[in-house]
Protein backbone atom coordinates (compact mmCIF):
# COMPACT_ATOMS: atom_id res chain seq x y z
CA UNK A 1 0.00 0.00 0.00
CA UNK A 2 1.50 3.36 -1.01
CA UNK A 3 1.05 6.66 0.81
CA UNK A 4 -1.54 7.89 -1.69
CA UNK A 5 -3.77 4.86 -1.13
CA UNK A 6 -3.28 5.16 2.62
CA UNK A 7 -4.49 8.77 2.59
CA UNK A 8 -7.45 7.79 0.41
CA UNK A 9 -8.44 5.14 2.95
CA UNK A 10 -8.16 7.73 5.73
CA UNK A 11 -10.42 10.03 3.70
CA UNK A 12 -12.91 7.18 3.24
CA UNK A 13 -12.94 6.46 6.98
CA UNK A 14 -13.48 10.16 7.74
CA UNK A 15 -16.28 10.18 5.19
CA UNK A 16 -18.04 7.41 7.08
CA UNK A 17 -17.60 9.32 10.35
CA UNK A 18 -19.23 12.38 8.79
CA UNK A 19 -22.03 10.22 7.36
CA UNK A 20 -22.87 8.56 10.68
CA UNK A 21 -22.60 11.80 12.68
CA UNK A 22 -25.01 13.53 10.27
CA UNK A 23 -27.29 10.47 10.34
CA UNK A 24 -27.56 10.53 14.14
CA UNK A 25 -27.80 14.30 14.50
CA UNK A 26 -30.57 14.76 11.93
CA UNK A 27 -32.57 11.91 13.53
CA UNK A 28 -32.31 13.50 16.99
CA UNK A 29 -35.65 14.76 18.29
CA UNK A 30 -34.24 18.04 19.63
CA UNK A 31 -32.50 18.78 16.33
CA UNK A 32 -35.71 17.97 14.44
CA UNK A 33 -37.71 20.33 16.66
CA UNK A 34 -35.24 23.13 15.88
CA UNK A 35 -35.56 22.43 12.17
CA UNK A 36 -39.34 22.50 12.53
CA UNK A 37 -39.20 25.97 14.10
CA UNK A 38 -36.95 27.13 11.27
CA UNK A 39 -38.79 25.41 8.38
CA UNK A 40 -42.34 26.05 9.59
CA UNK A 41 -44.95 24.46 7.32
CA UNK A 42 -42.22 23.09 5.06
CA UNK A 43 -41.10 20.71 7.81
CA UNK A 44 -43.39 18.08 6.28
CA UNK A 45 -40.61 17.60 3.69
CA UNK A 46 -37.87 17.12 6.31
CA UNK A 47 -37.87 13.35 5.97
CA UNK A 48 -37.46 13.51 2.19
CA UNK A 49 -34.57 15.98 2.49
CA UNK A 50 -32.98 13.76 5.15
CA UNK A 51 -33.38 10.62 3.02
CA UNK A 52 -32.05 12.34 -0.11
CA UNK A 53 -28.98 13.67 1.70
CA UNK A 54 -28.29 10.28 3.30
CA UNK A 55 -28.63 8.49 -0.04
CA UNK A 56 -26.24 10.84 -1.85
CA UNK A 57 -23.65 10.61 0.95
CA UNK A 58 -23.98 6.83 1.14
CA UNK A 59 -23.63 6.30 -2.61
CA UNK A 60 -20.89 8.92 -2.79
CA UNK A 61 -18.77 6.97 -0.31
CA UNK A 62 -19.07 3.81 -2.40
CA UNK A 63 -18.27 5.69 -5.61
CA UNK A 64 -15.21 7.21 -3.93
CA UNK A 65 -14.15 3.80 -2.60
CA UNK A 66 -14.44 2.40 -6.13
CA UNK A 67 -12.00 5.04 -7.37
CA UNK A 68 -9.26 3.83 -5.00
CA UNK A 69 -6.78 1.36 -6.49
CA UNK A 70 -7.59 -1.85 -4.59
CA UNK A 71 -5.27 -3.27 -1.95
CA UNK A 72 -6.37 -6.77 -1.05
CA UNK A 73 -6.74 -7.95 2.55
CA UNK A 74 -6.57 -11.50 1.16
CA UNK A 75 -7.03 -13.09 -2.23
CA UNK A 76 -10.68 -14.04 -2.76
CA UNK A 77 -11.54 -17.67 -3.33
CA UNK A 78 -14.61 -19.29 -4.84
CA UNK A 79 -15.83 -20.30 -1.38
CA UNK A 80 -15.39 -16.83 0.18
CA UNK A 81 -17.04 -15.22 -2.83
CA UNK A 82 -19.99 -17.60 -2.64
CA UNK A 83 -20.34 -17.18 1.14
CA UNK A 84 -20.19 -13.40 0.76
CA UNK A 85 -22.87 -13.49 -1.90
CA UNK A 86 -25.12 -15.62 0.34
CA UNK A 87 -24.68 -13.33 3.36
CA UNK A 88 -25.45 -10.24 1.29
CA UNK A 89 -28.52 -11.96 -0.16
CA UNK A 90 -29.72 -12.95 3.33
CA UNK A 91 -29.21 -9.37 4.53
CA UNK A 92 -31.22 -8.05 1.59
CA UNK A 93 -34.05 -10.50 2.34
CA UNK A 94 -34.11 -9.42 6.01
CA UNK A 95 -34.18 -5.76 4.99
CA UNK A 96 -37.11 -6.34 2.63
CA UNK A 97 -39.00 -8.44 5.19
CA UNK A 98 -38.37 -5.80 7.87
CA UNK A 99 -40.13 -3.18 5.76
CA UNK A 100 -43.34 -5.20 5.74
CA UNK A 101 -46.02 -3.12 7.43
CA UNK A 102 -43.97 0.08 7.04
CA UNK A 103 -45.06 2.68 4.51
CA UNK A 104 -42.10 3.09 2.15
CA UNK A 105 -43.44 6.47 1.08
CA UNK A 106 -43.46 7.75 4.66
CA UNK A 107 -40.14 6.07 5.49
CA UNK A 108 -38.38 7.82 2.60
CA UNK A 109 -40.46 10.98 2.81
CA UNK A 110 -42.33 10.86 -0.49
CA UNK A 111 -45.54 11.21 1.52
CA UNK A 112 -45.17 14.59 3.18
CA UNK A 113 -45.88 14.44 6.91
CA UNK A 114 -44.92 15.91 10.27
CA UNK A 115 -43.16 13.04 12.02
CA UNK A 116 -42.98 15.01 15.28
CA UNK A 117 -46.78 15.11 15.56
CA UNK A 118 -47.72 11.88 13.77
CA UNK A 119 -46.49 8.92 15.79
CA UNK A 120 -45.96 5.75 13.79
CA UNK A 121 -47.33 2.47 15.11
CA UNK A 122 -44.73 0.46 17.07
CA UNK A 123 -44.17 -2.70 15.03
CA UNK A 124 -43.59 -5.81 17.14
CA UNK A 125 -44.29 -8.57 14.61
CA UNK A 126 -42.26 -10.28 11.90
CA UNK A 127 -38.52 -9.75 12.21
CA UNK A 128 -39.20 -7.17 14.93
CA UNK A 129 -40.34 -10.00 17.19
CA UNK A 130 -36.83 -11.49 17.00
CA UNK A 131 -34.63 -8.38 16.97
CA UNK A 132 -35.29 -4.70 17.68
CA UNK A 133 -33.19 -3.42 14.78
CA UNK A 134 -33.48 -5.84 11.87
CA UNK A 135 -32.34 -3.19 9.37
CA UNK A 136 -29.04 -2.89 11.25
CA UNK A 137 -28.70 -6.67 11.21
CA UNK A 138 -29.38 -6.60 7.46
CA UNK A 139 -26.68 -3.96 6.94
CA UNK A 140 -24.14 -6.02 8.89
CA UNK A 141 -24.82 -9.05 6.72
CA UNK A 142 -24.73 -7.01 3.49
CA UNK A 143 -21.48 -5.22 4.40
CA UNK A 144 -19.87 -8.45 5.64
CA UNK A 145 -20.99 -10.24 2.50
CA UNK A 146 -19.62 -7.41 0.36
CA UNK A 147 -16.27 -7.64 2.16
CA UNK A 148 -16.06 -11.39 1.56
CA UNK A 149 -17.06 -10.84 -2.06
CA UNK A 150 -14.56 -7.98 -2.57
CA UNK A 151 -11.99 -8.42 0.24
CA UNK A 152 -10.06 -5.17 -0.17
CA UNK A 153 -9.26 -2.45 2.37
CA UNK A 154 -12.07 -0.17 1.15
CA UNK A 155 -14.78 -2.77 1.81
CA UNK A 156 -13.13 -3.57 5.16
CA UNK A 157 -13.41 0.12 6.10
CA UNK A 158 -17.11 0.07 5.11
CA UNK A 159 -17.67 -2.87 7.46
CA UNK A 160 -15.53 -1.62 10.35
CA UNK A 161 -17.11 1.85 10.27
CA UNK A 162 -20.57 0.27 10.49
CA UNK A 163 -19.60 -2.04 13.37
CA UNK A 164 -17.97 0.80 15.31
CA UNK A 165 -20.98 3.07 14.79
CA UNK A 166 -23.73 0.59 15.69
CA UNK A 167 -23.38 0.69 19.51
CA UNK A 168 -23.74 4.49 19.43
CA UNK A 169 -26.39 4.36 16.73
CA UNK A 170 -28.51 1.90 18.69
CA UNK A 171 -28.05 3.86 21.93
CA UNK A 172 -29.22 7.19 20.48
CA UNK A 173 -31.99 5.65 18.41
CA UNK A 174 -33.39 3.82 21.41
CA UNK A 175 -33.30 6.98 23.52
CA UNK A 176 -35.50 8.55 20.84
CA UNK A 177 -37.81 5.52 20.69
CA UNK A 178 -38.23 5.46 24.48
CA UNK A 179 -39.10 9.18 24.37
CA UNK A 180 -41.73 8.47 21.69
CA UNK A 181 -43.27 5.19 22.89
CA UNK A 182 -42.47 5.24 26.62
CA UNK A 183 -43.18 2.09 28.66
CA UNK A 184 -44.25 0.12 25.58
CA UNK A 185 -40.75 0.37 24.13
CA UNK A 186 -39.06 -0.23 27.49
CA UNK A 187 -41.02 -3.48 27.80
CA UNK A 188 -40.04 -4.34 24.22
CA UNK A 189 -36.38 -3.78 25.12
CA UNK A 190 -36.65 -6.24 27.99
CA UNK A 191 -38.00 -9.02 25.79
CA UNK A 192 -36.28 -8.63 22.42
CA UNK A 193 -32.51 -8.37 21.77
CA UNK A 194 -31.16 -5.36 19.86
CA UNK A 195 -29.35 -6.87 16.83
CA UNK A 196 -28.54 -10.58 17.24
CA UNK A 197 -31.85 -12.45 16.86
CA UNK A 198 -33.26 -14.84 19.41
CA UNK A 199 -35.79 -17.21 17.87
CA UNK A 200 -38.49 -18.54 20.16
CA UNK A 201 -40.65 -21.58 19.58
Amino acid sequence: MDIRNFMEYITLALGWIVFYVIHSLLANLNIKRKFKLWMGAYYIWYRLIYSTLATFLFLGLFVYAGSIAPDWVYWPSDSSTYFGYMLATLGTIIAVKSMKGISLGRFIGWHAHDDLNEKEQLILSGWYSHVRHPLYLALILIFLGYFLYVPNFASMIHLMALLLYLPLGVYYEEKKLVAIYGDAYIDYQRNVPPILPRFKK
